[in-house]
């Protein structure tokens, strides 16, 4: 027997033959998470309200619907469509031995009267239930893919071809779901359905769209076996609506109090700050949580090509790049044009989404004119990045590149205990760059211990970034630099006392928070 779970927690990770049901957040629907032992991933089972048999009634109820669509109310799309479809729905059932709705009357009568007869369609109780459940999948939601995007404990949703569809979560990682699709056909048929409802369409011709789903989710899809083999496939990246924060962050042991002092240090007092690593290591995720360290009363700019950055501050201006759907891109806003245009709001901190083509150079001239920039890159290394930077198609000036403070390396790794994790595996300082020897110098202030899964301040006393930008700017003098270290673990013993003692922890309460701080003059 399956034990029910009414909310999960990290340690049920750990459990090699997990058989967990768990709710998520719409009426009647479970998830069953079940060890498969003919499988190095185990079973994600959607547990929806019974819809078995229900393809005819469905289609009985959807040709009603068309029969009167003329004299039925139109659904007000700023509205709340769930509770308008519903309602609708409404109009044409009704449950077997239950008495009569008087508005659900008033209005069918005042259908009869136009000459149009009205017999409802008799269904059980349970299959009204089912039949409301599935018109808000079907018609508002994404068919069959809706419990996973309604699931919070999902983080991937990744359709490889035919075959089941496979998810990463949060808990349980990496898991096999019982959705599939068993013919071509039948996946190509969703593809092209999936696509219309978030209006970015593929077809031969065109058979690759990025797009943004309605919940703020990133959506990629390719179309047809001409450029994928397997099959058609997707991949969605879930958005989560409040993001986590430094503390929750923290609590996966992706850094420490330390590091954070220095990065709310670097964050507050102007420096220009890159998160790198590879997919999925968590650098959008970081991004967002540091930005609490953004002073409260800046003026904040977001540029991205898909909506993922959230900020908690109140003037905050949220621009996305445009592009249009024909081959015509007279119309089409890019990241460089956004970028451009953001140099002219006077914003107190520019983030932008990721930096891949030619914002990057326009981002380092908003650096060299005083603005503050942070920003997420694709790069395992410090060189990697310096060498991406410079090189096509971003081409950064290389005398540039130093304007860029600290590099943020976060990376998807192997914990001493066999267990996958994300760490900041190190934070560098770029410090010059030598034109005589067309060198750069940077220096690392703090490393992730793989084997004992700590981290080691390696910038204590040495660290440029503390000694030399931040220090004079807390008029520390010159021959007492030195005392910026002092500064440093005071912040961090502040952020323990707000989570471990105070249980600071939400996203927008820390930014509250520290706020409060900041005005007491204590942060």
């Amino acid at each position: 027997m399956p034990e029910f779970a009414p909310e999960l927690s990290r340690q049920m990770g750990e459990n090699k033959q997990p058989n967990f049901i768990y709710p998520v957040h719409r009426k009647g629907v479970f998830i069953h998470v079940l060890f498969d032992n003919d499988d190095v991933r185990n079973q994600y089972i959607p547990i929806e309200p019974s819809t078995v048999s229900l393809k005819k009634l469905m289609q009985q109820i959807e040709t009603k619907l068309l029969e009167l669509r003329q004299k039925l109310p139109r659904i007000d799309p700023e509205g709340d469509k769930q509770t308008q479809l519903i309602s609708i729905l409404d109009m044409v059932t009704s449950v077997k031995d239950q008495p009569k709705s008087n508005i659900l009357d008033r209005t069918l009568g005042s259908l009869r009267k136009s000459g149009i007869a009205v017999p409802k369609i008799k269904v059980s109780s349970r299959e009204l239930d089912a039949l409301r459940y599935l018109f808000v999948r079907d018609k508002i939601g994404i068919g069959v893919m809706d419990p996973l995007m309604i699931d919070p404990y999902i983080e991937d949703i990744s359709c490889s071809g035919i075959g089941n569809i496979f998810i990463e979560h949060k808990i349980f990682k990496s898991l096999k779901s019982t959705i599939s699709f068993s013919t071509y056909q039948e996946l190509d048929e969703f593809v092209l359905w999936l696509s219309e409802r978030v209006k970015k369409p593929v077809n031969y011709k065109k058979p690759i769209a990025d797009a943004t789903l309605p919940d703020g989710s990133r959506i990629n899809i390719v179309y047809g076996r001409d450029v994928s083999k397997r099959g058609s496939n997707f991949s969605i990246r879930k958005f989560s609506e409040t993001p986590l924060s430094i503390f929750e962050i923290l609590e996966f042991g992706t850094l420490n109090y330390q590091m954070l002092a220095y990065l709310s240090m670097a964050i507050g007092y102007g420096m220009n700050v890159f998160v790198s690593g590879e997919t999925a290591s968590g650098k959008t995720t970081l991004l967002n949580a540091l930005t609490t360290f953004i002073p409260p009363l800046a003026k904040v700019l977001t540029l991205e090509d898909t909506p993922e950055l959230q900020v908690p501050h109140k003037n905050w201006i949220r621009e996305v790049a445009q592009t249009t759907r024909s081959d015509d891109t007279s119309g089409a806003v890019s990241m460089f044009d956004l970028l451009k245009a953001a140099l002219r709001q006077r914003p107190n901190e520019i983030l932008v989404g990721e930096i891949r083509g030619a914002e990057g150079n326009i981002a380092f001239q908003a650096m060299q004119t005083g603005h503050s920039v942070m920003a997420t890159f694709h790069a395992a290394s410090v060189e990697k990045l310096i060498q991406r930077l410079t090189g096509d198609p971003i081409l950064v000036p290389k005398n540039y590149v130093d304007n860029l403070n600290v590099v943020i390396l976060t990376s998807q790794v192997k914990l001493p205990n066999g267990r996958a994790g994300r760490r900041v595996t190190g934070i560098a300082e770029i410090v010059n760059y030598d034109p005589a020897l067309e060198a750069f110098a940077f220096v690392e202030s703090f490393k992730w211990n793989q084997e004992k899964d700590i981290f080691e301040f390696t910038g204590y006393m040495t660290s440029y970034v503390l000694e030399y930008k931040i220090a004079p700017r807390l008029n520390i003098q010159t021959h007492n630099k030195q005392a910026i270290y002092v500064e440093l673990e005071r912040r961090a013993n502040i952020l323990a006392r707000l989570h471990r003692e105070r249980k600071v922890t939400g996203f927008y309460e820390v930014l509250e928070v520290l706020s409060k701080a900041q005005r007491e003059g204590l942060f």
